[in-house]
């Protein structure tokens, strides 16, 4: 196929090459006048002294002497030729008459490679100017230059996806039952068109980043055993308009020709967002791009046995015409990993990693919800690194942890010099968060408790759910996860008597939870009402595209709701850590000690009353170590 490409591009410039050098050779042949004498001819101007120059070439093979020159009335693009017998006469003759008159007489012994000399020079410029133009036509409109090669398709092609399987995705198990389906038509097609089925032309892959979009459609390729084009939505759009629609067009021209094949098109709202909106109106390119997207999809051209799957993590944004069926006649959402999945995808990624006894990758996948795929490879890795800066032969649960805490907060700044002053707020702070964790029936349950700053943060408390469930949460939750963030500054207050600026991102959160349970959730005074949808727009940002339907009085009264939860939910913090002061304190001083405690020390120090059974528990680590 490339061949037969390149020869198409080269075979006009050749046939110009050669008509310039055809052309260019005639004209410098035809420029010199050539007059034919006979030998009688040429004795009569000797004999009137009018030869300026002689040169003989001998030509033994045929017998004769071919003999040229110039005579004195000739001009300087004229010559004579004279065919004569070859006879040493005939040039004792001219000689005699060169000695008596003075002209030059030249003899030519080897005519034959004095022709191909003199061709090779006239022709040798003519070449090079030809070879020159040749390069320049070829690099202008050639394979390889991207100002002519604008149309093509930037897909590239993966046969079999690259020969990853479903074993190699790991989880997801209610999305490979979906697009199961997809292989067993690339298979066996005939299968369902014996009942009149028809697959679906386009699957689209909605969820999260990192959640395994892209490896879930490369492992329908490798599953089906099918060539794999995969493309970013991006590759489409140009600067110049119609550039997209054509590399659409071209793509799919590739992928008729190897069908069955499936198109995978990731991140593919850069390309097909809603068609008409924005302030200054669409981008004709990226639209025309969409139409023509469309029109291969579902148009009047058929095409059969390819199957686009597409992946995007803004599915509110696309175009609606692209969701009809026909198109992309199915929506697979590939969300976040429970606890399970969370073990299974740390299995797979654990396998070239060298891991320590100790290690459950069970407690690893607890201790990570929220976590994607792609997190929990990274969180390995970083796991990894550590063990080698530390000279270890064997990743252990400590890197696991500490990897853990980069992949949330950033790495921690154990050189930074810290004052008593400073240990002492952060510790009085997450100590006010740890026990509302410990006390509140509805609260996360505390895992670990630091005063080791990591990124922005002097200090964190890890707190996770009790148990893993889908994303609803009860009013009495919402509440707690309020009163756990306000926590920290109930606590300055109380035991330190001022306030400091290590509870700002706590009042950010605990106001949007708030807001969001009186606006969208209705679970306020207000009633089971939605006054602010959570939609955002993308066209106009985010603060302009939320939408606000109600009157400034309602406005009025939502800030008194979001108030009154926010008070209500301050003054159960601040009762709690009063009937726990002993316990705020104690924890305070078990951070100012060890900086670090985790869960089971944590549980013994609220048993015990006593801050010397944190160490037991490290000295008992120690010795199973």
């Amino acid at each position: 196929m490339k061949k037969n490409n390149i020869n198409k591009n080269v075979f006009p410039y050749l046939l110009l090459a050669i008509v310039i050098i055809g052309t260019l050779f005639f004209f410098n042949l035809s420029r010199y006048k050539v007059n034919e004498l006979t030998y009688n001819e040429l004795m009569d101007e000797l004999n009137d002294e009018q030869v300026e120059k002689i040169t003989i070439s001998e030509r033994s093979n045929a017998g004769i002497y071919y003999i040229e020159g110039k005579l004195k009335e000739y001009s300087d693009t004229e010559m004579f030729k004279v065919k004569v017998p070859l006879s040493e006469t005939v040039m004792k003759k001219i000689l005699v008459y060169a000695d008596e008159q003075g002209f030059d007489v030249v003899s030519d012994n080897n005519p034959e490679n004095n022709s191909i000399i003199n061709l090779i020079i006239n022709l040798l410029p003519l070449i090079l100017l030809a070879v020159v133009c040749f390069l320049f036509f070829s690099k202008v409109a050639g394979g390889n230059s991207k100002s002519m090669d604008f149309g093509r398709s930037r897909a590239k092609l993966s046969n079999g996806g690259g020969k990853v399987k479903f074993e190699n995705v790991a989880g997801l198990k209610e999305e490979k039952e979906e697009v199961a389906e997809l292989i067993d038509f690339l298979k066996n097609p005939k299968k369902f068109q014996k009942l009149g089925a028809r697959i679906p032309k386009g699957v689209l892959l909605v969820g999260p980043p990192g959640t395994g979009k892209t490896l879930l459609a490369r492992a329908v390729a490798g599953e089906a055993n099918v060539p794999f084009y995969y493309i970013s939505g991006s590759d489409f759009v140009e600067l110049f308009v119609g550039v997209g629609a054509s590399r659409v067009r071209d793509m799919f021209k590739q992928a008729k020709q190897s069908a069955p094949c499936l198109i995978f098109i990731d991140e593919i709202d850069a390309v097909g967002r809603q068609r008409g909106t924005g302030l200054g109106g669409g981008h004709d390119e990226r639209e025309q791009t969409l139409n023509q997207l469309l029109t291969e999809m579902d148009g009047f051209g058929e095409n059969e046995g390819i199957i686009i799957i597409a992946a995007t993590n803004r599915p509110d944004v696309l175009d609606p015409a692209l969701l009809r069926p026909g198109r992309f006649d199915r929506q697979v959402t590939v969300s976040l990993p429970d606890s399970k999945e969370r073990e299974a995808i740390l299995q797979v990624h654990a396998k070239n990693k060298v891991l320590s006894d100790d290690i459950k990758l069970s407690n690893v996948a607890s201790r990570t919800p929220g976590f994607s795929g792609a997190d929990l490879e990274n969180l390995l890795n970083e796991a990894a690194l550590l063990a080698v800066r530390r000279n270890k032969k064997a990743i252990s649960m400590e890197e696991i942890d500490e990897a853990t805490d980069r992949v949330l907060l950033g790495p921690a700044k154990t050189s930074r010099k810290i004052t008593d002053k400073e240990k002492k707020l952060v510790s009085i702070h997450e100590a006010g968060h740890a026990v509302i964790g410990l006390k509140l029936e509805d609260a996360n349950e505390v895992h670990k408790i630091t005063i080791i700053p990591r990124g922005m943060a002097g200090g964190y408390t890890m707190m996770l759910p009790k148990e893993e469930k889908i994303a609803i949460m009860t009013k009495k939750e919402l509440l707690s996860s309020i009163t756990g963030l306000l926590a920290g500054r109930v606590s300055e207050e109380m035991f330190l008597k001022e306030t400091t600026t290590g509870a700002s991102d706590d009042f950010k959160r605990a106001t949007a939870t708030a807001r969001s349970m009186v606006t969208e959730y209705g679970m306020s005074d207000l009633g089971p009402m939605q006054l602010e949808t959570p939609s955002e727009s993308v066209f106009l940002g985010r603060d302009y595209g939320k939408s606000k339907n109600f009157s400034d009085q309602v406005a009025l009264e939502i800030d008194q709701e979001v108030r009154k939860i926010i008070d209500k939910c301050y003054a159960q913090a601040k009762s709690i850590l009063k009937e726990n002061k002993d316990l705020v304190l104690l924890i305070s001083e078990a951070l100012m000690k060890y900086e670090t405690i985790t869960k089971e020390q944590i549980e013994a120090l609220v048993e015990t009353k006593d801050i010397n059974s944190i160490k037991n528990i490290e000295d008992d680590t120690e010795k199973e170590d």
